[in-house]
């Protein structure tokens, strides 16, 4: 088991106040447990939303587009500098200023591996042009797509993309109307 299914992540009730920890396999273990976690979403000058394809080796929903970064906080941990950690590890992205949009609250488990996300999600929003330093054991790819064409996607083929991003998007068009 990797050392980040052993980080302790902050579980939560229903309205996002901490009521203790547990380690990330512990949480992601069927039903789930209820937990603090953030979901990124960078958007460059034209508009464009990136989106990051899951490594094969993560635990859970592996191989599946998501938002342009995801994670949990540690317990005590701000949900922004969380963020920020994450973007550096996966996409190798350090200056984006972030700001939180919204909060999407979802279970799905995974029917590859029966992992189960049970997350009180904090959407944070950023602007990005750049270069990105991709580590290959957290992302398999990344793409800029169109966003308005993006909720399109998402109900056509949603078997292609994570069960969380729906809720990420509709949270942050949602904030720009």
């Amino acid at each position: 088991m990797s050392s980040r299914e052993q980080q302790l992540v902050e579980l939560v009730d229903t309205v996002g106040g901490a009521v203790g920890a547990a380690t990330v396999d512990e949480a992601h273990r069927a039903p789930g447990q209820l937990h603090r976690a953030f979901s990124v979403m960078l958007v460059d000058d034209d508009g464009r939303v990136l989106l990051q394809q899951r490594a094969a080796v993560k635990t859970r929903f592996a191989l599946r587009w998501a938002n342009a970064c995801c994670g949990h906080p540690a317990p005590g941990e701000t949900v922004t500098d969380a963020a920020r950690r994450r973007l550096a590890e996966e996409l190798g992205v350090t200056t984006v200023p972030l700001r939180e949009v919204g909060v999407y609250v979802y279970q799905a488990a995974d029917p590859a591996t029966g992992r189960v996300e049970f997350e009180y999600d904090h959407v944070l929003v950023g602007s990005f042009t750049g270069a990105f330093a991709v580590d290959p054991a957290e992302v398999a790819a990344v793409e800029w797509v169109a966003a308005d064409g993006l909720a399109a996607r998402l109900s056509q083929t949603p078997d292609r993309y994570a069960p969380w991003l729906a809720g990420v998007v509709a949270a942050w068009q949602g904030s720009s109307a």
